[in-house]
């Protein structure tokens, strides 16, 4: 049968029939063969075909799918026809001939992306609604320039990938096709055949903005416009936000694992609206940082193997649903930023890994295009079309979703050629070294263009090394970033806090060593998840010492990270005290909650956040050294520290006490006479502290630590305090 049909169809049908032909428009569609207008159709599961205008059946090839009608002569026939038919399986269809529209892809919206300068161009590839001349459907368009033919698949024509084969625009790899007739809501995917190979891949859209639940893979087309926002007023100001000098105390959560219901299953984003924002700022936070959300097939993953970079993950909703969770922290003074992952992409054979049969958006060279710690790839940042496919996404969320920033996951596993890498395992740079200078451009060029497109909104590097100049403008030789996780003092900090007291003086340079640093960037101090999983324990468990100890000596923590220069970042679960190390198949341990040591955790935490809030001292030079100087950092034998954050005329005096040993009469030296009220105390009974401390001190004028004035106080156990002229 098959060599008959062979006999019978030109090479061009044959080609249709086969799913291999590179340019369906050629074939199918109204074209002038032997100076007649002939309509040329192909629908593998029709019966009968017809004109749904007049009625008027088009022909059959014999033994084959294809249905042929030779116009007539001053017979006008519509530019865009329907067809009317049915199904073997008796079903009717009715809809337009996607082979009678023209290109729909601008040829400048091409050249702006094989420059890689088309920051909005998640608009134009994927699946979009759109109307072409008055006909209403889904234009879909792909970048796969190794593919020797491309077909749109769905439910709308069984998943079948020689149905809707895609027009070919060139030597820049783009195809492109309008179906009519489909809407909101329609199941779809790519089927690529492979040019050179001949394989056939089915994958999800690279720039689709929704997909079906996992372990389903589908994209979905969404109408990016039904939503009606009410954030005009946050929006407007953030434009003119200062964020160098205003307080961002940054609350880390993985949503997934932050609440569920009572069945265990994920929160909708929209209940998220009410109860995790309610929460926030019940506590006072003034930004949620969320672990990607972006969409991922693998929960364990907690969205850092990304395989949907336009979309938010189905596991709490839709897109709008995702909207309306925005907008709720917006209305209600809390900014949102998301953690996103350009480092690297899993290898899903559903996904971007050689998306079109070769490494597209990968590098082929392993030692560059692939990361052996984490069993993923890398992105090819030299690439136009893939540099661009991740600026697009930095812009998208900033832009369509209304987030007021991005935290950049694994900066430094993008920087270094040899990232974790054995000695002859990478490929030196054009100049023998390790840097990745690709990576380097990307992210500068990454940096200006959010900073332009969107002002206001922040870009923070999660970046480990000493790189220099992260946090510094691009016209300088930095990178541009808004702020740098403080990764070092972190580290010091906790180090330092495992100990045990009567340790604590051989180890008091951990402490103190961060001020040397503190300000050759635009530090954010973070406790995040890292540092509460694989086996590393929660915060309160690397506190030393019985259980009143290690409370305190957590309050004690939260009291120097909130008074210390930089901006704070807390991970869910920590704000009161969990005991447990985060498990993100669980909701958090809020049951904890009934025992007043992690209620008095909570409660400090909640306070630091007001007076951090409410003090410009504490946040007005948070990258500024003119905003802190030491008053002793040297009080090694007695592991005490003291210091002054300052403002103008405001400044507060804080005096840290690492030893669960109440000193009494420890004098300081003050920069003014006055009265000096304690304005916080960590050992507060309010936090199920032992409430030693001070109401208020006069100053004496007895010189003391290089001051003219000094006060005399009580230091509690394990405890910091704040003093306020």
């Amino acid at each position: 049968m098959k060599e008959q049909l062979k006999n019978i169809l030109s090479a061009d049908f044959i080609k249709i029939t086969e799913a291999k032909h590179y340019d369906p428009f050629s074939i199918l569609g109204c074209h002038r063969k032997n100076n007649k207008d002939q309509i040329t159709v192909y629908l593998p599961y029709a019966e009968v075909v017809s004109f749904s205008h007049n009625g008027v059946v088009l022909n059959r090839v014999p033994d084959s799918d294809f249905f042929e009608y030779i116009i007539k002569a001053n017979e006008v026939m519509p530019e865009h026809y329907q067809l009317s038919w049915q199904d073997k399986d008796g079903n009717p269809h009715e809809n337009y001939d996607p082979y009678t529209f023209g290109t729909q892809l601008p040829e400048f919206d091409q050249h702006l992306f094989g420059e890689g300068k088309h920051w909005h161009i998640y608009q134009k590839l994927g699946g979009h609604l759109h109307t072409a001349d008055g006909v209403d459907g889904v234009f879909f368009a792909l970048w796969a320039p190794n593919a020797g033919r491309v077909s749109v698949v769905g439910a709308f024509n069984r998943w079948d990938g020689r149905c809707h084969p895609m027009r070919s625009l060139g030597g820049g790899g783009l195809w492109e096709l309008f179906i009519p007739d489909l809407q909101v809501g329609c199941f779809y995917k790519f089927e690529i055949l492979n040019r050179d190979s001949q394989q056939i891949f089915v994958k999800t859209d690279p720039y689709g903005q929704q997909f079906e639940f996992r372990p389903n893979t589908s994209s979905i087309v969404t109408d990016a416009n039904s939503y009606v926002w009410q954030d005009q007023k946050w929006m407007t100001d953030r434009v003119q936000y200062n964020w160098q000098h205003e307080p961002m105390s940054i609350y880390e959560v993985h949503i997934g694992s932050w609440k569920r219901d009572s069945k265990g299953n994920f929160i909708n984003y929209r209940d998220l609206a009410v109860d995790l924002v309610a929460y926030v700022k019940q506590m006072g936070f003034t930004h949620i940082e969320l672990l990607p959300i972006t969409e991922h097939p693998l929960d364990a993953s907690w969205g850092y193997q990304t395989t949907g970079y336009f979309a938010p993950t189905s596991r709490h909703g839709s897109p709008d649903d995702f909207r309306f969770f925005i907008d709720a922290c917006h209305q209600n003074g809390i900014g949102v930023i998301l953690d996103w992952v350009p480092a690297h992409f899993p290898k899903d054979s559903f996904a971007l890994a050689r998306f079109d049969g070769s490494a597209l958006y990968e590098h082929e060279d392993p030692r560059k295009g692939e990361h052996r710690d984490w069993g993923t790839l890398i992105y090819n940042y030299g690439r136009n079309e893939v540099r661009n496919f991740l600026l697009a996404s930095a812009v998208f969320w900033l832009e369509e979703f209304h987030l007021d920033g991005l935290r950049v996951d694994a900066v430094a596993s993008m920087l270094y050629l040899d990232y974790s890498r054995e000695a002859d395992d990478w490929v030196p740079n054009m100049y023998g070294g390790n840097e990745n200078l690709e990576a380097i451009d990307f992210f500068r060029e990454m940096n200006e263009v959010t900073n332009a497109q969107h002002p206001g909104t922040v870009v923070m590097a999660e970046e480990s090394t000493s790189w220099p100049q992260v946090t510094r403008p691009t016209w300088t030789g930095g990178l541009g970033f808004s702020m740098k996780w403080n990764m070092g003092w972190m580290h010091d900090i906790l180090a330092y806090m495992s100990q045990e007291p009567i340790h604590r003086p051989y180890h008091h340079n951990q402490l103190t060593f961060g001020m040397l640093y503190a300000f050759t960037e635009n530090f954010t101090l973070p406790f995040s998840h890292d540092e509460v999983v694989h086996g590393k324990g929660s915060l309160i468990s690397k506190m030393p010492g019985d259980e009143w100890q290690r409370f305190a000596n957590l309050r004690l923590l939260y009291t120097l990270m909130y008074t210390y220069p930089g901006k704070k970042l807390l991970f869910m679960g920590c704000e009161f005290g969990q005991g447990t190390e985060w498990n993100s198949q669980a909701t958090l341990d809020w049951y904890v909650l009934d025992y007043s040591h992690h209620r008095g955790v909570q409660t400090l935490v909640k306070d630091l956040n007001q007076l951090y809030k409410n003090e410009p001292a504490l946040y007005q030079h948070d990258f500024e050294h003119q905003g802190f100087e030491w008053i002793d950092c040297c009080d090694v034998q007695q592991s005490i520290i003291s210091y002054r954050r300052k403002f103008g005329e405001e400044e507060l005096i804080v005096i840290l006490n690492f030893t669960p040993v109440v000193r009494e009469n420890y004098r300081i030296g003050v920069p003014k006479a006055g009265h000096y009220t304690e304005v916080f105390n960590s050992d507060s009974s309010y936090y199920d502290g032992s409430n030693i401390g001070n109401n208020v001190v006069e100053s004496e004028p007895k010189e003391w630590m290089g001051q003219a004035n000094s006060i005399s106080i009580t230091l509690p156990p394990l405890g910091g305090i704040i003093f306020k002229l």
